[in-house]
């Protein structure tokens, strides 16, 4: 049975949805079988989703030095449904920051905490304009993931 990788990304500008569609492109890649990748906006995913996941990606753009409002919104909806039952779930956030991304990555990890669910790495943050590096290290993120949740390392 493959093994489910939720990425739940707002994406509501060009860049975001560049960073968001280089995560897919890494996560699907034709170097990985055996994983499932399922992609949907934060307000669209719920509790039954991060159930079915064995690993998920978080993305959002930096607004006013914290979360969208949207990834505050699937928080608050997954929680409680998810608490007891995702313990240790691998995941990886990704910013597209105009500041320094600090409270945005503050606030996600604060959350996953609490659901007690597993970095994989550090927050990838892409600040500043606009650059192709930025795809390039999302696309990375995404191949990491899926390669990940194949080999059983996550």
């Amino acid at each position: 049975m493959p093994r489910r990788l939720l990425v739940v990304a707002h994406a509501p500008s060009a860049n975001t949805r560049a960073l968001r569609d280089a995560v897919l492109r890494g996560a699907r890649s034709p170097d990985v079988d055996g994983v499932e990748v399922v992609a949907k906006p934060p307000l669209e995913a719920g509790p039954d989703d991060v159930l079915a996941a064995q690993g998920i990606i978080l993305g959002t753009p930096e607004n006013l030095g914290y979360m969208s409002g949207a990834l505050k919104d699937f928080f608050d909806r997954v929680y409680y449904p998810c608490l007891e039952r995702t313990q240790g779930l691998p995941y990886a956030l990704f910013v597209r920051a105009g500041h320094d991304g600090t409270g945005t990555c503050r606030a996600v990890a604060g959350i996953a905490t609490g659901l007690r669910w597993r970095a994989v790495q550090e927050p990838l943050v892409c600040r500043g304009p606009q650059m192709a590096e930025f795809e390039a290290r999302c696309e990375e993120l995404g191949l990491l993931m899926a390669a990940g949740l194949e080999a059983g390392i996550f």
